[in-house]
């Protein structure tokens, strides 16, 4: 497909959740929007395991029933084991009101699914599209690249940025940030499970910490028809005491760990081991007069909680209506009502992590406050996605909530 026009009123670069929503939500509002992706689809990428919180955006764009065709396997809660203990959370038992539930996705089909909508909806679809210039002035932004009939130059009046790890405009307009998270390695891939007839519940997403060092954890995330998606993230000076390929390093992790090993005994490999190492992102500035960064773009903080795509489609639904005011006229402080909005679910989200592997949150969840307790509702929230939500505690001041009940549960 070819671009419709050499200009519009936005161009998105990045048809995964965060730029394909940005791009439905605005066609609906009347706008003209492109969409850049680099590569072809579907492809496949991680972050499978959505939230709650995801649902609300998802319906508020009108894809929800979409999404609930496809045969994804439906999730409605998480498992946690360390080997020697096991907690089971639900999210029917949240603090915040809306959706407790949600899906377990393959991320090519899903991704796709997303995509065709903004396609439909009326947005420019245009693959392997390569951004390799952005440039901006009183009009607007212009973007220049190559595809697969050549060179193309495109204009628009505001420019987003939702190409995840491609980082576009953060590598071309110096925005990365050192990130505040050390460096870890992950390593995943694929599996036909053998899970049937064994005690699992496909309804939720287990996280196992490793016996012996809680810097260490893996993902079993199960798919409909028989799938599932595993990995393992690991610090790096960990991760050089195994030998081999990255997949006889992923099952060489996995076998240190009982529930992994009797839980995956069986199972066969669907496609070759992926690692990617040093993956938590930040940059100095998430948007400008003329341009916006989403999702991973911006900053990704760590899979632990699988935030990534509810960030994602958060950031999306911030953009819109800044942009639209912004397009009618008016002026706009994208720091006070795009930035700062998204950076309080950010920071929310950031804090859960660094008590993850700080261990307080692993005591809290392996110890939890009793049923019925507001507090066990309100951690349940967070792990729901439901992170920008000001009459949680959790979400104003979470550090604090957080070391105070540790200190109970420890």
């Amino acid at each position: 497909m070819t671009a419709t026009s050499d200009h519009f009123d936005v161009i998105v670069i990045g048809a995964g959740p965060a730029g394909a929503l940005a791009a439905t939500l605005l066609v609906q509002r009347g706008l003209k929007v492109a969409i850049l992706e680099k590569s072809v689809f579907p492809r496949f990428v991680i972050g499978e395991s959505l939230l709650p919180q995801s649902m609300v955006f998802l319906e508020k764009a009108g894809l929800l029933p979409v999404i609930e065709a496809a045969g994804f396997q439906f999730k409605n809660g998480a498992n946690f084991s360390d080997d020697r203990r096991f907690t089971s959370i639900d999210f029917a038992d949240k603090f915040t009101a809306g959706p407790a539930t949600t899906f377990q996705v393959e991320r090519e089909r899903f991704d796709m699914l997303l995509a065709n909508a903004a396609a439909d909806a009326g947005a420019d679809l245009l693959f392997e599209q390569d951004v390799l210039d952005v440039a901006f002035d009183d009009e607007g932004a212009t973007v220049t690249g190559t595809g697969p009939k050549g060179a193309f130059r495109l204009t628009s009046r505001f420019l987003v940025d939702a190409s995840g790890y491609g980082r576009v405009l953060p590598r071309l307009m110096n925005l990365d940030a050192p990130s505040d998270f050390p460096v870890r390695h992950a390593l995943f891939t694929h599996v036909a499970d053998q899970l049937d007839g064994r005690e699992f519940d496909r309804n939720k997403i287990l996280i196992t910490v490793h016996p012996e060092c809680r810097d260490i954890w893996y993902w079993l995330i199960p798919f409909s028809g028989g799938k599932s998606s595993i990995g393992a993230v690991i610090p790096p000076e960990r991760l050089a005491e195994f030998d081999g390929s990255p997949s006889d390093r992923l099952w060489a992790v996995i076998n240190q760990s009982q529930e992994m090993s009797g839980l995956l005994e069986g199972a066969r490999e669907l496609r070759p081991v992926s690692e990617i190492s040093g993956y938590s992102t930040k940059v100095s500035k998430l948007a400008g007069p003329q341009y916006a960064l989403l999702g991973n773009a911006g900053e990704f903080l760590d899979p632990v909680f699988s935030s990534g795509v509810t960030v994602a489609f958060k950031s999306a639904e911030l953009l819109v209506d800044p942009l639209m005011r912004q397009l009618a006229g008016e002026e706009v402080d994208w720091d006070q009502d795009f930035a700062l909005p998204l950076q309080k679910g950010v920071d929310c989200f950031r804090v859960f992590v660094e008590a993850w592997y700080r261990g307080d949150l692993q005591e809290i969840i392996f110890n939890p406050p009793a049923e019925g307790n507001p507090i066990k509702a309100m951690i349940v929230s967070i792990l729901a996605g439901y992170a920008w939500d000001n009459d949680n505690p959790f979400v104003r001041q979470g550090r604090r909530y957080l070391d105070l009940v540790a200190l109970q549960c420890s």
